[in-house]
């Protein structure tokens, strides 16, 4: 069937009937845009009406006539084929000496025109009405040379015109001898992953006049999907303010980076960075570099509650500086002022629902905000609440934002296919991250640190329940697919270097390891500086976690740098230098080789087991070939023995899904705690062994606790063994 992908364009109504054409002709197979693509050429952006990928007719054009009025068809025709012959000759892997090596067509779709008669029209310049367009595929047949397209030159075809292909494409200069190694391995990587599939060309180009949600897993294309899709809405509607905003600042050259690629490529043209901000979600006086969404919110209120970090930490705490900061300047909001024609949020897993109304605050009318997330990303142990309870309700009492996955399911996106990590390495995370054989805790019944508040999520994201249908307190086991994890991602080496667990006696005989293994990647491997990420979970402790380390490679003539601490803020890689970081810094970055250090932190926590499970499932989701996760002691004893069931499971998800209690209890248990709050929870538990050792040792007896707590004690007591 054709895959039908609609996007923004000014001919609405001819764009309407022509997707509902190829939606109802479930007999051809290929991908169908509108408003896509864009051309690059001399005189700038010029965007294609329609267009139609297809493995048997190459590509067709179709230029769409809104109104009645067709004079002039012919010599758009002729310009549209002009200007895409141009841009794929350019690409040498499209073409066959001289000659392309698919074929172009372009055709004319004029639905409000009635009827053309023969006589009144050119065969050369085919022009279809609403009751004659379906003998399209019929004259195509007859028209196009050749029919039987190999299908990797369709995917290099469906690659150009996607103009994704420079935007995967590692640009750093890569030598290799070794046939091999893996930086010859690497190189063949990259080069698979050409394509854009489906879902993620529907993310980028289906625009929603509100708002829209783009769900996936970690290396599914999110921030390429958010950056790809901010340059295409540029690019049709230029005078449109746009921002793309972030909580990590060291994805700001990245995204700034794939933004330009792709804006280029499309229109030749540099994006005009006035109209389309890059921008920090906090925010600071000054202008420029310091600017953020929250700042100017308080700027544009005129109210006097802009905080710092430093301030609003002071108020509301370390870890709830910017939620409290983003309340308080709500609760003093006064008349929402658009700033926006559409907002793009990543990693939106890490902002509170006050952040996000914040943004709808920003944002015109139409209140297009699109916003990308993985749930098991968050560093802050929350999830994100429905749209419906995100942004919160009118005065009448209705939802701002309700989704209607029926007649508009491009409001919610999921991309359910994982182009970086190898299955392998994507399982493990997701096991060690939910803690799926993790010892069970006889609290809940259950080892899981956490689960899916929907249960169907699992099979969204691309897992199959081999078991049948999931439910609540039934077996599960979950498998990852060859469409939703494609295996040339993990067919370049064997499990037991795709990963590798490793305990240490301390964390000397770690660094040394540590230090020996990134020498070898450099002189043996034939792998970049660029393509080494050392990882430290604890964002507080990184750069004393790693000095020994990086002092080494320094005498040996290895640079090294920690991301934002000795480089910009806005900067992760730094070109021939080894990347140091701790896990905040990390996200929506990737390596082809992954080292995770002092792994054992993310054994066990009182108080924010969630957080530093996927701070460790952060970590591990970095990498997109190779992965090391490495620490001492008894903790990451543990971390190892549930490896080794992941392992011996064969890489899948065995376990029973927790019923609706236990996952109530799984929250509880698990929740993130306050330091003040985890002082309490050790002065009760400590004050009550005292009291069970004081009467069990017979230094008080049972009557000299008082009445009153002897009925307090019974109660709890009946409480705990589930009596009440």
């Amino acid at each position: 069937m054709v895959q039908v992908i609609p996007g923004t364009t000014t001919k609405t109504i001819a764009s309407k009937q022509i997707c509902q054409f190829f939606e109802q002709t479930p007999s051809q197979n290929g991908v169908f845009y509108t408003g896509y693509p864009i051309i690059g050429t001399a005189n700038g952006a010029f965007p294609i009406d329609s267009i139609l990928l297809s493995p048997t007719y190459g590509i067709v054009i179709i230029n769409l006539i809104e109104g009645k009025d067709k004079d002039g068809y012919e010599d758009l025709q002729d310009e549209s084929y002009n200007k895409m012959e141009a841009k794929l000759k350019n690409y040498k892997e499209l073409t066959d000496k001289k000659n392309l090596i698919v074929p172009i067509s372009v055709v004319t779709f004029a639905p409000a025109i009635h009827s053309i008669t023969e006589n009144s029209t050119d065969a050369d310049y085919p022009i279809y009405t609403q009751d004659t367009i379906g003998k399209i595929f019929d004259d195509l047949s007859t028209t196009v040379k050749s029919n039987s397209m190999e299908e990797e030159d369709f995917k290099k075809v469906v690659s150009v015109v996607q103009s994704i292909s420079t935007v995967r494409k590692n640009t750093s200069a890569r030598k290799t001898t070794k046939s091999d190694s893996r930086g010859t391995i690497l190189k063949g990587i990259e080069d698979s992953i050409a394509n854009l599939d489906v879902h993620q060309s529907r993310a980028v180009i289906e625009t929603v006049d509100g708002v829209q949600r783009i769900r996936g897993l970690a290396g599914s294309g999110k921030t390429v999907i958010l950056a790809l899709k901010a340059a295409y809405l540029h690019a049709q509607h230029p005078d449109w303010k746009i921002a793309v905003t972030f909580n990590t600042r060291a994805l700001k050259n990245q995204i700034k980076e794939f933004i330009s690629t792709f804006y280029i490529e499309q229109t030749n043209q540099y994006p005009d960075w006035d109209n389309l901000n890059i921008i920090h979600a906090w925010g600071a006086p000054g202008g420029g570099e310091k600017d953020g969404l929250y700042y100017q919110f308080c700027k544009a209120q005129d109210i006097n509650t802009y905080k710092d970090f430093r301030s609003a930490s002071l108020n509301f705490g370390y870890e709830n500086a910017f939620e409290g900061a983003c309340r308080e300047a709500l609760q003093n909001m006064s008349t929402p002022v658009g700033k926006y024609d559409v907002i793009l949020v990543d990693e939106a897993q890490d902002f509170s629902k006050y952040f996000f109304r914040i943004c709808y605050n920003l944002i015109k009318r139409d209140k297009r905000l699109v916003y990308a997330y993985d749930e098991l990303q968050s560093l802050t142990g929350n999830n994100l609440p429905s749209p419906e309870k995100l942004f919160g309700k009118d005065e009448a009492g209705r939802p701002l934002v309700k989704f209607d996955p029926v007649n508009y399911p491009s409001q919610d996106i999921v991309l359910e296919t994982c182009y970086r990590n190898p299955r392998p390495i994507l399982v493990t995370a997701h096991a060690l991250g939910f803690g799926i054989y993790r010892d069970e805790d006889s609290r809940i019944g259950t080892g899981l640190v956490q689960m899916f508040d929907n249960k169907d999520l699992w099979e969204e994201v691309g897992y199959n329940n081999e078991s049948g249908t999931i439910d609540y307190g039934k077996p599960v086991l979950l498998k990852r697919g060859i469409d939703s994890s494609p295996r040339f991602l993990e067919n370049h080496s064997p499990v037991d270097d795709l990963i590798v667990f490793k305990k240490f006696a301390d964390g000397h005989s770690q660094a040394n390891w540590l230090i020996k293994e990134i020498k070898k990647n450099l002189e043996k491997d034939e792998l970049l500086p660029k393509d080494i990420i050392v990882i430290n979970p604890d964002p507080k402790s990184t750069k004393d976690a790693v000095g020994y380390a990086r002092k080494e490679l320094f005498s040996m003539g290895i640079n090294s740098h920690i991301a934002g601490v000795s480089t910009s803020p806005d900067e992760f890689y730094s070109d021939n230098s080894v990347t140091f970081t701790g896990i905040y810094r990390a996200k929506g970055n990737e390596a082809a080789m992954v080292y995770v250090i002092n792994a054992q932190d993310c054994f066990k926590s009182l108080g924010g087991l969630q957080t530093v499970r996927n701070r460790l499932f952060t970590a591990i989701t970095r990498s997109k070939a190779w992965v090391r996760v490495i620490g001492v002691g008894n903790d990451m004893e543990g971390l190892i023995s549930e490896y080794e069931k992941v392992k011996s499971h064969d890489f899948t998800l065995d376990f029973t899904y927790p019923t609706e209690e236990q996952l109530q209890k799984i929250k509880l248990i698990n929740r993130d705690m306050s330091e003040a709050e985890k002082n309490q929870v050790i002065k009760v538990n400590e004050d009550i062994g005292n009291v069970v050792s004081s009467l069990n040792s017979g230094r008080i007896n049972i009557k000299d606790i008082s009445e009153e707590q002897r009925i307090a004690l019974i109660q709890l007591a009946k409480q705990l063994n589930g009596e009440e």
